[in-house]
């Protein structure tokens, strides 16, 4: 298997060594967010995302090659494997070139030319093949007549469809086919006769055409999807005589034979029949999967920065989620994220008591000392922003408030985990507890929806959901153990993602609290059913005791480096106790990781990580990330105007920009050409969800209630 980790060393530009190594430690059970942190002197340090690669590119290569192998065996098989059909097998890259040159041996089901054959029109194919240089065709055809093949016409349409199956199954007439398409084919999409687009979603591919080698992955989803809802014909527009005359060629050789006409029929057909409908269908789907694979990227990056947005600690929180007809939701939580008060106002039509509303929020706000104010962004949003804006202003009040996505809040009120937490609420209260949380902690609320139902992709319900559900399954892990968790609050939500752990585990530690209380220290976890060696090795430096009997467990320090770590605090001269403060944090800036490394036979990587651990012992990794903006006035359409500067918070990145949460009932969209003066090649390279951002209004849509933004300067 070393040509295989040679191939993806080369493609991911990391030594042979690091994949081995990574190879390794996946195979012997770590998990990919234990090696990416604590087993960088063994991989070099790759990320998550590294050796998540390593992990599906090895998977990939091994089904490759295991595949290519069947391949020869199956055309051994029927004793037609040459030098050159090995050779070409073995040097594929893909799947579907291998698949390429296996179709004219696979098992056919039932086609004209299996027919043909079964009729005993083959040797009459092979016949016309050898291009006679004289040749009496309708006397060779009779030859074929019998009770099957009635006449010498049907004896010549067989053996035509025989080497139009032929012409269609050579992987070097299809290579070519895929070349022209690929390279100078044109997608062109036209609007069907008759058909449903309303709303003119897909208007700008009613009559549309695009190099195929140029199209953006949006684009393609969105062609796909006007296909697919029956609004849009589309096909890929090609030279298609340069194709039929290059076939004809290598069928004929070049030569003149009375039986030249009988090939150029076959191939026509071949070709346009079969061969460039197969491979239009092959590069449409090869299309649509790097568009889904890309989706799931930026879908998975979104999701991630919305997981690890910074939390706002030890804030009282009032959750809002509005609402029209029903009234708006209101639930107060304290610091620690416990729902201590419900309500319910209705400020808005149809049932209006807007003085009444009035008086509830400020009897809640002067009840409790509550900080912020966390409005759901869903219907109703901007009308509750304005009645909450309003109050603030006229009573002068101390509080802010803030818009908070509440996707799939929804989802999260009404599954069981809701019904569990909150058995006596309804599912709207507990869903104004759920926006008010995602301010306070976001991971640990965030954790109970199904990663699919937080909206922050694009075309996601025409995503492959297996392999989404795959990726976004994988963000959830990597940002929980990125964080770490307090052991002794985590829910099981929380818990069943950290390294090592399953959902039976984390219901296990919940309990084990439950019935003795608070962990006071790691090793106590291996008191814990089903939490075995290597569960313990793989997620106590995930797991976090705040107040326990061992400093070290504070930290993201690993049990096995806790001799390592107490080895260099009594170098540096620093007391476990004073971990943390500006004196440790000053002797860690002076101390020299290579000295370290030689006095006490260490690894830098795991020196480095001891020191930060030191330094700042309780460092969250979401404190390098923006916090939520926070506001206490509105903003309408009608207070914009053309080259105004606003600030706003990045709501959601797709392909071709970004949407700007500047205050407006909608989100103003960024487009990637006003994104920069250089060439962006996606916008994620410049901004991330959750980002606060610097935006000037570069144009207003008053009739669709749109803004368009810019981050250039006017």
């Amino acid at each position: 298997m070393d040509h295989i980790i040679e191939a993806i060393a080369s493609a991911l530009n990391i030594s042979v060594k690091q994949i081995k190594n990574t190879l390794g430690l996946l195979e012997e059970g770590n998990t990919v967010p234990f090696i990416a942190r604590y087993r960088k002197e063994v991989t070099g340090g790759l990320d998550e995302e590294q050796i998540r690669v390593i992990q599906e590119n090895y998977a990939y290569q091994v089904n490759l090659e295991k595949r290519k192998e069947d391949v020869l065996r199956l055309i051994e098989q029927q004793g037609k494997l040459t030098d050159e059909i090995k050779a070409d097998v073995m040097k594929a890259e893909k799947l579907s070139q291998v698949e390429d040159i296996y179709r004219p041996y696979q098992q056919k089901r039932k086609t004209r030319a299996t027919d043909a054959i079964a009729k005993g029109l083959k040797p009459l194919a092979e016949w016309i093949l050898t291009l006679p240089r004289t040749a009496d065709i309708e006397a060779e055809a009779k030859k074929y007549i019998n009770d099957k093949v009635e006449t010498m016409e049907d004896a010549l349409q067989g053996a035509k469809d025989i080497i139009a199956e032929m012409a269609s199954d050579d992987a070097q007439v299809r290579s070519r086919i895929r070349n022209s398409m690929e390279k100078y084919g044109h997608l062109v999409t036209k609007a069907k006769k008759k058909h449903t687009d309303e709303k003119k979603v897909y208007k700008m591919y009613y009559e549309y055409s695009e190099r195929v080698s140029s199209l953006a992955n949006h684009r393609i989803m969105a062609i796909d999807r006007g296909e697919k809802e029956k609004v849009l014909n589309v096909s890929i527009d090609f030279d298609e005589e340069y194709i039929i005359n290059w076939t004809i060629n290598k069928f004929t050789k070049k030569r003149t034979s009375p039986v030249n006409y009988l090939i150029d029929e076959a191939v026509k057909d071949g070709l346009k029949r079969l061969a460039f409908p197969s491979v239009e269908r092959e590069i449409r789907n090869e299309l649509s999967e790097k568009a889904h694979e890309a989706s799931i990227e930026v879908f998975s990056m979104n999701l991630e920065r919305l997981l690890l947005q910074p939390p706002m600690k030890n804030k009282m929180v009032l959750g809002f989620d509005p609402a029209f007809r029903t009234g708006c939701k209101l639930a107060v939580i304290d610091h620690t994220g416990k729902m201590i008060d419900v309500s319910v106002i209705y400020p808005h039509q149809p049932n209006a008591k807007v003085k009444e509303s009035q008086r509830i929020m400020l009897d809640l706000l002067k009840k409790y000392p509550i900080d912020i104010i966390a409005i759901g962004n869903g219907t109703a949003s901007r009308e509750s922003e304005a009645f909450v804006a309003k109050l603030i202003k006229d009573y002068n009040l101390n509080v802010s408030y803030t818009i908070v996505s509440e996707a799939g809040a929804s989802v999260y009120s009404a599954s069981k985990l809701a019904r569990e937490e909150f058995p006596d609420l309804h599912v709207e209260q507990r869903s104004a507890i759920s926006i008010a949380r995602r301010i306070q902690d976001p991971l640990s609320e965030l954790i109970k929806i199904d990663p699919q139902s937080i909206g922050v992709g694009q075309y996601q319900h025409d995503l492959p959901q297996a392999r989404l559900k795959e990726r976004l399954d994988f963000v959830v892990s990597k940002a929980v153990n990125r964080v770490g968790v307090n052991v002794n609050m985590a829910s099981a939500e929380l818990l069943k993602n950290i390294s090592g752990l399953n959902a039976s585990c984390a219901k296990n530690i919940v309990a084990y609290r439950e019935e003795h209380g608070e962990i006071h220290n790691r090793k106590e976890l291996k008191k814990v059913p089903k939490i075995g060696a290597k569960a313990f090795e793989q997620a106590a430096g995930f797991l976090r005791i705040e107040d326990g009997d061992e400093m070290l467990d504070r930290t993201s320090i690993h049990p096995e480096s806790y001799d390592l770590a107490k080895k260099i605090l009594k170098e540096l001269d620093i007391k476990e106790e004073e971990m943390g403060s500006a004196s440790a944090a000053d002797k860690v800036k002076e101390a020299s990781v290579k000295k370290l490394c030689e006095t006490l036979e260490a690894d830098s990587y795991t020196v480095k990580d001891i020191l930060d651990s030191i330094a700042a012992p309780l460092r969250d990794y979401r404190d390098q990330y923006a916090q939520p903006m926070l506001r206490s006035d509105v903003l309408e359409l009608s207070d914009l105007h053309i080259g105004q500067q606003l600030e706003g918070v990045v709501r959601n990145v797709v392909d071709f920009g970004a949407f700007v949460d500047i205050g407006l009932h909608e989100d103003g969209l960024v487009h990637i050409s006003k994104m920069s003066k250089q060439r962006v090649s996606h916008p994620s390279e410049l901004v991330a969800v959750g980002d606060i951002v610097k935006v000037w209004v570069y144009n207003i849509d008053e009739e669709k209630q749109k803004v368009q933004l810019s981050f250039l300067q006017p």
